[in-house]
């Protein structure tokens, strides 16, 4: 039963957290009823038995906060209520901006207006007070029951709130739209403006090619005018002071010699 118990206070803490952006450590505003329940019951420490209520521990516990008007009503009550004013006095005080002294009802209940910009954690036994801020968004509300705390699930009310808030996040505002409308013309322009600057680069670029290629062939016409034409030397024969002398026969320097024997002794003869 205690596990259940803590889940659902989780969930219902989770729940303000999500959708009403409460954030630890988290601020509880004590009235003089709750803080004499504490007293009555012993639940002692209450910054302990509140952390543990909410889960929060160590440096991030729940901080207790009361009012100037609940420490003067609960001054008012007697000796009865002593203890429990000297209790409430040890709390911090939130500051309330009325000048007057006023109950503590109504003093809580400018503290934390229409939307509790604050975010407090009310707590508090007067089951009128717990009524009317069922009517008003993001107001968690603890009470006690003998010697155990318990945390007021959200009123239908502010379940109804949260769900319109979550719902007017999707969509877009008409000055969100307005800006968003101006901001994509813009992107358009740019887009229409950098595409028509690529086509003219490109443009000129094709050109610039064009102009290239036209010099480029008049320059190597220029060039083949311009060279010396060279006739080509056609084939000759070879050399007569290179080539070898032609080499006599040993077979026909023989012959010879004979034959000049033979007319030099005929000569002889006659």
């Amino acid at each position: 039963m205690r596990l259940k118990k803590q889940k659902r206070h989780h969930r219902i803490v989770r729940f303000y957290v999500t959708c009403y952006d409460f954030r630890k450590p988290f601020k509880v505003l004590c009235d003089g009823t709750f803080v004499h329940h504490l007293l009555v019951n012993r639940i002692t420490p209450a910054d302990t038995a509140l952390s543990n209520l909410l889960s929060v521990g160590g440096n991030e516990g729940a901080k207790l906060f009361t009012t100037r008007c609940v420490l003067a009503e609960l001054k008012s009550l007697g000796d009865s209520y002593s203890e429990s004013f000297k209790a409430a006095y040890n709390l911090k005080i939130a500051r309330c901006d009325h000048t007057s002294r006023k109950s503590a009802l109504a003093c809580i209940m400018e503290i934390v207006g229409e939307n509790n910009p604050e975010h407090f954690f009310v707590a508090t036994q007067d089951t009128d007070l717990r009524k009317k801020f069922y009517e008003i968004p993001g107001v968690p509300l603890i009470f006690g029951l003998r010697n155990s705390l318990h945390l007021e699930p959200p009123s239908s009310f502010q379940r109804q709130f949260a769900k319109s808030v979550e719902e007017k996040r999707l969509h877009m505002s008409d000055l969100e739209y307005k800006m968003l409308r101006k901001r994509a013309r813009k992107m358009l322009d740019k887009e229409d403006k950098d595409t028509s600057d690529a086509d003219e680069g490109l443009r000129d670029q094709i050109l610039a090619a064009e102009n290239l290629s036209k010099t480029s062939s008049s320059n190597m016409a220029g060039d083949m005018k311009d060279r010396p034409q060279f006739k080509r030397k056609k084939a000759k024969g070879p050399n007569p002071l290179s080539c070898k002398k032609k080499k006599i026969h040993k077979l026909a320097n023989l012959k010879l010699e004979k034959v000049s024997k033979c007319i030099f002794l005929y000569l002889l003869i006659a």
